[in-house]
């Protein structure tokens, strides 16, 4: 192929990182692609690398538009936010109806379905496409999640079957649903992440702190864990994170590294909307919120010298507590995906998604910073039963997490009795005995609402709406 083709067949908006390594890979299957940026160094640097292909970056955005085949199909890579507005105003005097445009960021869902309505008026097709797998996987295959216009996907699908992640042979990507249910199941990604990156720092924090293990002693253990069961990306880089050391030095880099953790919103979305559906997920919200409190140094450093005079130590069996800790650990990653499912189930019910929860576990099986062993076994749970209410209540999971609580609970009672702060792990065993709890002491909560806000109950066996007068009147 030619590497200065008359016209390209497709567009990227955004050569960052992200932008960049996904028009290299488009080219590497054969696709002829053009990218658009407003930084000179950044539209040099695509023509660099992409030289032996057909490929070309433009800084100016007419020519670039006009480079296209028709209709057009642009994706944007930019910041969510202001500056995808910002993107679409500029580009829309420039493109023709029946032209396609993506949004491949972080953007909040109901952006995306304001921006849906604005194009459709205008006869532009739009739809949001979550895309996980960072730098390496936005290069090799990524993890996409298209959601909105699926006659628009339709056209796309080619391209996106053919440099997606590949497992067993199926491509890492599917139609999500109407709307911008492609961003909202990205968002409750990017949630999991969350909580099952603050379960790796716990499990860190209990080696460390607890049982006074050194950096590869623990190095160890997260390889010969991501050897097994619990084999994951996120274990995966951990591993080489606690093998690193900056050139020069004689420890890890790790270890110079401040304890505040950034974020860049995705985890608290997650969060604020799972409390508007009413769809529980705790080790999510703990997460979002350990985040929050790092960044809380100087507060916590007062703390310290107040609080902790003791020194903490776990009065276990090592090597008994480490199988028990693998168990914790298992259960724990278990249940933070079953809160995400069970938070895409409702999602699905409330905006008429209908989202096939099998087919999203699917597409997460690579690719993705999520993907991981155990969710062939989410795959399979939703084959069995679309329909499934909760992944706990799959039979195998169910094998699963009997044979994995007691060593969370064996965890959590140790980590507390010595001190050791393992917020994630405590939410995910208290939402665990909550949900297989047939009668919770909210009737308590009921009373006390009727109590002082006449707020009513219903009883057990009666119909209606009740209230009460719980003293006698003065």
């Amino acid at each position: 192929m030619s590497n200065t083709p008359d016209k390209y067949a497709f567009g990227m908006i955004g050569l960052g990182t992200m932008g960049r390594s996904l028009l290299l890979n488009m080219a590497d299957h054969g696709f002829a692609v053009a990218g658009h940026d407003k930084d000179a160094a950044k539209v040099a640097s695509l023509n660099e690398e992409g030289k032996d292909y057909a490929v070309k970056g433009f800084g100016d955005a007419k020519e670039f538009i006009q480079s296209l085949t028709t209709p057009r199909a642009i994706m944007m890579l930019v910041p969510d936010g202001k500056i995808v507005d910002s993107v679409i105003e500029e580009l829309t005097p420039l493109l023709e109806k029946g032209d396609i445009l993506i949004d491949g960021g972080n953007s909040h869902f109901t952006d995306t379905n304001r921006r849906v309505e604005e194009l459709e008026a205008i006869g532009l097709h739009f739809f949001g496409m979550g895309v996980s797998g960072g730098e390496e996987g936005a290069r090799r295959g990524p993890s996409m999640m298209p959601g909105g216009d699926k006659d628009a996907y339709n056209v796309m699908k080619p391209i996106f079957e053919a440099i997606a992640a590949k497992v067993d042979g199926a491509p890492c990507v599917t139609y999500i649903g109407p709307g911008a249910s492609g961003h909202f199941v990205k968002m409750v990604h990017n949630g999991i992440e969350y909580a099952q990156m603050q379960l790796i720092a716990e499990t860190y924090e209990i080696l460390k702190k607890g049982l006074k293990l050194d950096n590869d002693a623990i190095g160890k253990i997260f390889t010969k864990w991501n050897e097994g069961r619990l084999q994951s990306f996120l274990l995966d880089i951990t591993k080489d994170i606690f093998a690193y050391k900056a050139p020069g030095t004689d420890h890890l880099l790790l270890d110079d590294i401040k304890d505040e953790a950034k974020a860049k919103g995705t985890g608290k979305w997650t969060s604020q909307v799972a409390m508007d559906l009413q769809a529980p997920i705790p080790t999510i919200d703990t997460a979002v919120a350990m985040r929050d409190l790092s960044k809380y140094k100087q507060l916590r450093v007062q703390a310290s010298e107040v609080y902790s005079k003791d020194d903490i130590k776990l009065n276990v069996d090592a090597d008994a507590f480490l199988t028990s800790l693998e168990q914790a650990f298992y259960f724990n990653m278990i249940i933070s995906y079953a809160q995400g499912m069970h938070m895409l189930a409702k999602a699905s019910e409330e905006f008429k998604y209908d989202l096939h929860l099998g087919d999203i576990a699917k597409i997460w099986r690579g690719g993705c910073i999520i993907r991981s062993l155990f969710l062939n076994d989410i795959f399979n749970a939703y084959q069995k039963d679309a329909n499934l209410p909760h992944l706990l209540l799959d039979g195998h999971v169910e094998e699963l997490i009997k044979a994995a609580v007691p060593g969370a609970r064996a965890v959590s009672g140790a980590t507390v009795a010595a001190g050791i702060a393992t917020p994630a792990y405590a939410s995910s065993l208290s939402y665990f005995d909550t949900f297989r709890s047939a009668r919770m002491p909210s009737n308590l909560t009921q009373a006390q609402r009727d109590y002082f806000g006449a707020h009513t109950y219903e009883l057990i066996g009666k119909e209606g709406v009740f209230h009460t007068q719980w003293t006698a009147k003065s």
